[in-house]
């Protein structure tokens, strides 16, 4: 992009560097699902809001290079040397690409498809590829879809019965107050999913 740089400016090999180890195939960019109250907003994070609220966001999409220790989150610094449209482009490319190991639900009497345990089992969301899939494993014109915390997603056939559905929100509602497995909130709310893609939310 062009400009000038603000601040310190990088030296030429700084960024090189940084753009090596955004090529680098160890080192993918992903979208990451954050709460609208992370940090990480207020130190410059890239994001773009998946729920918006009256004062900004309730859902926002981070992007991250997953690295061996740490995601290490772009900041609008990366925004000199790399280009919006083509990191978010690449980070929905590579979720697409990554497995998040949809299957069915034991405890919700196969009634659901759950993808847990995976680093971006709640990111799963926002790709269509896996979504259609999980519309033909429930057979569901519409789905609904519970992240309460990363690396957690349940779905259900939004038409599925009321026992389903009840037991679905329990098992919501548990995971979104147990927070013995540190892994980040998300959102107390069910998304809506329509032919693959988020059509709304339901506030709980």
């Amino acid at each position: 992009m062009s400009g000038t740089l603000h601040g310190k400016e990088k030296s030429q090999e700084e960024i090189e560097k940084i753009i090596e180890q955004t090529k680098n195939s160890d080192q993918k960019i992903y979208p990451i699902l954050k709460p609208g109250n992370w940090v990480g907003l207020k130190a410059g994070a890239l994001s773009s809001t998946l729920i918006p609220s009256e004062d900004g966001a309730e859902v926002v999409i981070g992007y991250g290079m997953d690295t061996p220790d740490n995601f290490v989150f772009l900041t609008k610094k990366h925004l000199e040397t790399m280009d919006a449209k083509q990191i978010t482009q690449e980070a929905f490319e590579n979720l697409a690409n990554c497995d998040t190991g949809l299957e069915f639900v034991e405890a919700l009497d196969n009634k659901a498809v759950g993808a847990n345990a995976n680093d971006f089992s709640s990111e799963t969301i926002l790709s269509r590829t896996h979504m259609l899939k999980a519309h033909a494993m429930l057979d569901a014109e519409e789905l609904l879809v519970s992240i309460p915390r990363r690396t957690c997603m349940t779905i259900i056939s939004r038409q599925a019965d009321e026992d389903t559905i009840n037991k679905f929100a329990f098992l919501h509602n548990h995971t979104w107050e147990d927070d013995s497995f540190g892994n980040a909130p998300i959102t107390n709310s069910f998304f809506i999913v329509k032919d693959g893609s988020i059509v709304g939310h339901i506030p709980l």
